[in-house]
């Protein structure tokens, strides 16, 4: 029996150095399991029995990621994909056509009656038709090759990799999808597997080695050491061709970061820093010049030869692209019209009598050939129909014995063995957690996820500081307009005008976050579909982050307003002050953070915001009491996030008995009997007095702050009780948000 040598793949390009050591055979393994246990030993078992190995040989319980060679005859663990009898289909909306004695003139009778009369197709209504994306589509690929779908726009090639990617809803997609001859699980498929989008969804100002050791510390368990961890990385970015790239930023539009080429390869490498079995691309060169999408290719290249499988869509390779792959099926209309090896299109195509050129682009040719079939009466018939001949002398000219020899249970252990999937090593009997849901405990990645957005957001002052300065500049206008305010009839007036403003201020400088999930939700939904992080750890970490800049803003809102608009309640009520601002901008900063979550446009977004914090403040009680809302409407009153911080900040500041805001001849201020001479005022307070039978002097209290309360109806809730129901509308928000991102975040098409 052969003798199987582990090495450390990350120091691959220092062999010389590497500490190489013997381990026991994965036949060896089995076969003293299948003595102990049975003839068919699990997983679970296989990887006890490679984890006690590796731990006597090593004295090492963390896994390292290994590669396995074979002494005697180096070999991939052989996989075999492949996809038979694929179909999907939708349903979109039918086109209504008017009546014949609508249209205009020349119109033929018989294309009127085609319309109105014509038989519904299976599954059609008078509303939709069903348009089928695929129909039918075959093919395979091994371990060690690229298998590249071509065609033109809306052929079906994006849908066939989502396809593929079990990105389609379960019971919309026909046919079945197997590796090594067995089902694959939506579980099983998350781990061994990696989906590259067509975009590049990265932050902007980490950098290629940043972004890539955060993919490492999301997709590799914490049992593997920090320091295996960096080596992994550098070992990407070897593999990558990044190294003169690694500590320059992605940068976007207003940052100058890496060149186009050099992002899409660090958005590949996020997603295959787990060394994953197969590989999934949606064009992975669309918007690159050529040499930027041959170097990207050849990466691909690379990572199916270091034993994955790599499936991809690609528009309209090259001719040096065209050389690097392996199996080809184009597809027109969802149909396929070949499937099989580059180097046999020229016989195809000359055997269905359209020879290509000597000098002539392959892939171009057949591209032209297929468009140009499209626009004919025919369509595509025939060259479906020549493919499924061909296809079927193929397989009778080609038969090939099955070399697969393992199941994929045994594959995929063995995969596992090698190091090849990094998250799914573990030592645990049981086979079911043989591929564990998620790489890392919930905590970590509440850590990670925190320390990725602070880095990212420090490395943008700009944004802070510009929310910053609208709260500063809010509360100069603020405390400039309503300085020193009096304890007069109008002070009182103009204090309540200040305490609605401010209150929904704070809501509205709120809005500006709205962007901030917007930007990152498609990297969201790239990480979480495929398990990089729970849902829940995003929603804690975004809300734990975004707490010192909310206590900031608030400190810096009440230092500029409070004693310069000269309110009371001294340092007590300036503490309550500021925690009434910081609970209100907390549930703002939730409530639009819940509406990203929900709304996908931003200019959208900020309309319902500004729509619904509008309605707030109408209904918060500034405007109309409480006792005066229309009782069909009060609904909506306790619905208000502003009612809530209001009538604190009221109480806060009324609160205390002992303190007059009427006195004597004030009570005549707000009435049109403040306009006459104060002498008269006096007479007029005399003459009341009488009329009351009771002495009311200039210096006489009439109304207290306890008085206003009771004037605006606030009397059924405390501040204190006030300050809590506003936190928790935050938290309620934030609960809203988990559900949003829980229910709207699949990334499956339907």
């Amino acid at each position: 029996m052969s003798r199987i040598v582990t090495e450390n793949i990350s120091s691959a390009n220092s062999s010389n150095n590497s500490c190489q050591y013997f381990q026991p055979s994965l036949e060896l393994i089995a076969g003293e399991l299948s003595t102990a246990t049975g003839p068919s030993p699990t997983i679970g078992q296989l990887l006890k029995h490679v984890g006690d190995a590796r731990k006597e040989a090593t004295g090492d319980e963390t896994p390292v990621h290994e590669v396995l060679v074979n002494v005697t005859e180096p070999r991939p663990i052989p996989f075999f994909h492949s996809f038979n009898n694929l179909t999907y289909s939708v349903k979109v909306p039918r086109k209504m056509a008017l009546p014949g004695f609508f249209r205009r003139r020349g119109g033929s009778a018989s294309a009127d009656a085609a319309v109105v009369g014509s038989p519904l197709a299976a599954g059609d209504s008078y509303f939709t038709r069903n348009k089928t994306l695929l129909n039918n589509i075959s093919g395979e690929t091994r371990v060690g090759e690229i298998l590249a779908v071509l065609g033109a726009s809306g052929s079906g090639k994006s849908t066939l990799i989502d396809a593929l990617a079990n990105r389609i809803a379960k019971g919309s997609l026909k046919g079945n999808v197997t590796l090594n001859g067995e089902a694959l699980e939506s579980r099983m498929l998350k781990v061994i597997s990696a989906y590259v989008m067509q975009d590049d969804l990265l932050f902007p100002m980490l950098t290629v080695e940043e972004t890539l050791m955060f993919a490492a510390e999301f997709r590799l368990p914490r049992t593997l050491s920090k320091s295996k961890k960096k080596m992994r990385v550098q070992a990407l970015i070897d593999q990558l061709g990044l190294r003169n790239a690694a500590k320059t930023v992605i940068g976007d539009e207003g940052h100058r970061g890496v060149s186009g080429g050099e992002r899409r390869r660090v958005s590949i490498g996020i997603d295959i820093i787990h060394d994953p079995i197969i590989l999934f691309l949606d064009e992975p060169t669309s918007g690159l010049d050529s040499t930027s999408a041959f170097m990207v290719v050849k990466v691909l290249q690379r990572i199916a030869q270091s034993g994955s499988m790599v499936v991809m869509s690609i528009h309209q390779p090259s001719y040096r692209i065209l050389g690097l792959l392996d199996r080809l099926i184009f597809l027109s209309r969802g149909q396929t019209v070949y499937s099989g090896s580059p180097t046999n299109l020229p016989l195809y195509f000359s055997e269905f009598g359209y020879p290509i050129p000597e000098n002539e682009n392959k892939t171009d040719f057949a591209l032209d050939l297929i468009r140009e079939l499209e626009g004919s009466p025919g369509g595509t018939k025939s060259l479906v129909e020549f493919n499924e001949t061909w296809q079927s002398m193929k397989h009778t000219r080609d038969s090939e014995p099955d070399e697969l020899g393992l199941s994929l249970k045994e594959a995929i252990s063995a995969s596992i063995f090698r190091g090849k999937l990094v998250p799914g090593a573990t030592n645990d009997i049981n086979s079911s957690s043989m591929v564990p849901t998620f790489a890392n405990p919930f905590w970590k990645e509440m850590v990670v996820l925190s320390k990725r957005s602070i880095l990212n957001s420090r490395r943008m002052p700009e944004l802070f500081g510009t929310r910053l300065a609208a709260v500063l500049v809010t509360g100069f206008i603020l405390a400039t307009v309503f300085w020193q305010l009096d304890n007069s009839p109008k002070g009182v007036q103009e204090r309540l005008g200040f305490f609605a403003f401010a209150m929904s201020t704070t809501y509205y400088t709120c809005a500006d976050a709205l962007p901030f999930f917007l930007q990152e939700r498609y990297i969201f939904m790239r990480e979480t579909a495929y398990n990089a992080y729970r849902r829940l750890s995003y929603v804690i970490s975004n809300a734990l982050v975004a707490l010192p800049g909310l206590i900031f803003l608030s400190f810096a809102f009440a230092m500029a307003t409070f004693w310069a608009v000269g309110l009371d309640g001294g340092l007590s009520g300036f503490l309550f002050y500021f925690l009434m601002m910081f609970a209100s901008f907390w549930s703002g900063s939730s409530f639009v953070t819940f509406l990203s979550g929900v709304v996908p446009h931003v200019m959208l977004g900020y309309t319902i915001v500004v729509a619904i914090l509008a309605y707030f403040l109408l209904f918060s009680g500034f405007f109309i009491n409480r006792d005066r809302i229309p009782v069909y409407w009060i609904w909506f009153h306790y619905l208000s996030l502003v009612k809530y911080p209001y009538e604190a900040v009221l109480q806060n500041e009324f609160e205390n008995p002992t303190k007059c805001f009427v006195r004597g001849i004030q009570i005549f201020d707000n009435s049109p009997l403040g306009v006459v001479p104060p002498a008269m005022k006096v007479r007029l307070l005399q003459s009341l007095s009488n009329t009351l039978g009771m002495r009311i002097t200039s210096s006489t209290c009439l109304t207290t702050g306890l008085d206003i309360l009771k004037q605006e109806g606030i009397t059924d809730l405390s501040k204190w009780n006030c300050l809590l129901i506003t936190v928790a509308w935050g938290f309620l928000f934030r609960v809203l948000f988990y559900f949003s991102l829980l229910l709207g975040s699949k990334n499956k098409r339907s």
